[in-house]
């Protein structure tokens, strides 16, 4: 199997692959096959081509023009839709976001219309390599098999990305062409999902070795699917998959699966696709990709936003700030467990005024810059002077996104505008690790297997726990490990202890939800979670409530239960897909 490089742009055959996706009228629009041209498509290069292109787009750029709103990391989405984090800057700088700080979003917000047209991009790439597959007679029937299993396992990703984000939409496989256009957005497409990735379960192998770590392997498919069913609530279908995964399960480059001994590992360039990683968007550098304005960069473009508004790493711009009630979601009691109930009151984390001064779960200084507290190793956080607008942005950076002083070889630089210092090789996690363990956790719980349940949290937070991955003050940080030299000195007041008892399945729910928070905070996780629990409405609605004394964008906030799990269809595609008359896409319920 040829070594994957992805964002590469292969010529000729990957670029007709673009120019088709950039003509269709819609994502059902789809030109004949004859457009591609076969004689150049139908080869072993050329399929390989195609699938490069299908898997440049997991990291969320290069199909739509506003890549930040169709990112990988799901920061728009998962986070400021969310309590995690506010959409930063100025509220007129990227204002069509501002619409998921307080709900207000509508059909023909801004915000829509380009992770809909990223998905759907994505998945024609793959119908792409599906029909191109069987003109090419020089790839052998094994190869052949991996790269129908790769293709429609992709297929499945963008497809759960749609529907974890729009709800109602219409699975785009091979048999759909301008001369079949039945389908519509009223049938659930769950079992299309989980037949593509039952396919690549069955046809992945265990691993690519190290030359191609960035491939979906058999245990990436089964833990889609594993996540499919969490979706669909089919967790003990779920379960049996996650335990096999945890006890047997290898990454693409064929090392055991376990949780990385220093948490922000999984967050450091030098570092990726380490033990952790399961499925990441690939990402690179320095490697003759365009970096200019409308170039197509390698590094993680979705997230050129999210750095300190001044000084520090990148040039710009302030976004995606952590929120108040995500710091305090850090404090800990005498025991260094979470305030499960009560972690919103009482003073502020870090409140310039009158600041908390009790105990915290390490992972804070890991997740977010905080004033006084280093910045790895940029130097001591300055607080609010790196905040472009304290009163709507709170007083925290985001952290697990940004690069070391140290590594500058892992950005872009030289280019004619302020981006490449903020393009970075830093892969972004789709599924690691201990998502695995805590989705075992909470199917574990609803088994009424509390102890199963706590043993798979107390994992999670002993990795924490361990000290040589704190952040510590009056120490050099070593990027190549990410560890500061010295320990001498903690940055903060930790404290984090491991649960003794689950005394309830109530308990246990509580606890397993909150741990999900803490451990996977800031990576676009949490508003998807709060929707498959059901608990949206109540925890975002008593969230804006505490919020709206002191932030002004959230002053008219409200999450509407039965409309706000998922996103309006974009007016402009329903618009394009029954104007002749016949309806095929349906706006979702409320919008």
């Amino acid at each position: 199997m040829k070594r994957i490089k992805f964002r590469i742009i292969i010529p000729t055959f990957l670029l007709l692959t673009i120019v088709v996706v950039a003509c269709s009228k819609s994502f059902l629009d789809k030109p004949p096959q004859g457009v591609l041209n076969p004689a150049t498509m139908a080869s072993e290069a050329g399929v390989q081509g195609i699938l490069i292109g299908a898997y440049s787009l997991v990291d969320g750029a290069g199909a739509t023009g506003d890549d930040e709103t169709s990112a990988a990391s799901n920061w728009v989405f998962g986070g400021v839709a969310g309590d995690d984090a506010y959409k930063g800057s100025d509220p007129t700088d990227f204002s069509s976001i501002a619409v998921l700080e307080d709900w207000s979003v509508n059909p023909t917000s801004d915000v829509t219309i380009h992770k809909w047209k990223l998905c759907y991009t994505g998945a024609q790439r793959c119908n792409d390599v599906l029909k191109t597959l069987p003109l090419a007679t020089d790839i052998p029937a094994a190869e052949a098999v991996q790269i129908r299993a790769q293709a429609v396992f992709l297929r499945a990703y963008y497809h759960m990305e749609l529907k974890k984000v729009y709800g109602n939409i219409i699975y785009a496989d091979t048999t759909v062409n301008p001369s079949n256009t039945v389908q519509t957005n009223t049938t659930d497409v769950w079992p299309n999902i989980e037949a593509d990735l039952n396919y690549a379960v069955a046809n992945l192998p265990a691993s690519w070795g190290t030359s191609d770590p960035g491939r979906a392997n058999v245990w990436a498919a089964k833990a889609m699917l594993a996540k499919a069913y969490m979706y669909e609530g089919k967790l003990p279908a779920a379960y049996d998959i996650l335990k096999d995964i945890i006890a047997n399960g290898v990454t693409s480059a064929g090392a055991k699966y376990a949780l990385t001994p220093i948490f922000f590992s999984n967050f450091n360039p030098a570092q990726k696709n380490g033990s952790e990683c399961v499925f990441a968007a690939q990402t690179s550098v320095q490697d003759g990709s365009s970096v200019d304005w409308g170039g197509d960069p390698n590094g993680n473009f979705g997230d050129i936003l999210n750095f300190p508004y001044t000084g520090g790493p990148g040039a710009c711009c302030g976004f995606y700030n952590p929120s108040q009630d995500l710091a305090n979601a850090f404090k800990t009691d005498i025991a260094g467990l979470p305030l499960l109930d009560t972690w919103y009151q009482g003073n502020n984390v870090s409140d310039p005024t009158t600041p908390y001064t009790g105990t915290l779960d390490p992972r804070i200084d890991l997740t977010m810059g905080r004033k006084g507290i280093p910045y790895l190793d940029w130097g001591t956080h300055p607080g609010d002077a790196w905040i472009r607008n304290p009163v709507n942005d709170g007083h925290f950076s985001p952290r697990k996104n940004v690069y070391a002083a140290s590594q500058k070889g892992y950005t872009d630089v030289g280019s004619a505008y302020w981006a490449p210092t903020e393009l970075v090789a830093n892969n972004v996690n789709i599924i690691r690790f201990a998502d695995v363990i805590l989705w075992a956790a909470e199917c574990a719980a609803d088994a009424g297997d509390l102890t199963s349940a706590m043993n798979y949290v107390n994992q999670i937070r002993a990795r924490a726990a361990n000290t040589t991955g704190w952040v510590y003050k009056n120490s050099d940080y070593d990027a190549t490990s990410a560890t500061y030299k010295d320990h001498t000195t903690p940055a903060d007041n930790y404290k984090i202890g491991l649960y003794t008892s689950f005394p309830s399945k109530d308990y246990a729910v509580k606890a397993i939800q909150f741990e999900r928070r803490l451990e996977l905070a800031m990576e676009g996780q949490r508003f998807f979670d709060l929707v498959r629990w059901g608990t949206a409405d109540q925890v975002l609605n008593a969230y804006y409530g505490r919020e709206k004394a002191y932030r002004p964008l959230k002053q008219n906030a409200h999450w509407t239960k039965g409309k706000n799990e998922i996103l309006p269809i974009p007016q402009s595609e329903i618009d394009n897909m029954n104007s002749d008359g016949t309806i095929r896409l349906t706006q979702n319920p409320g919008y």
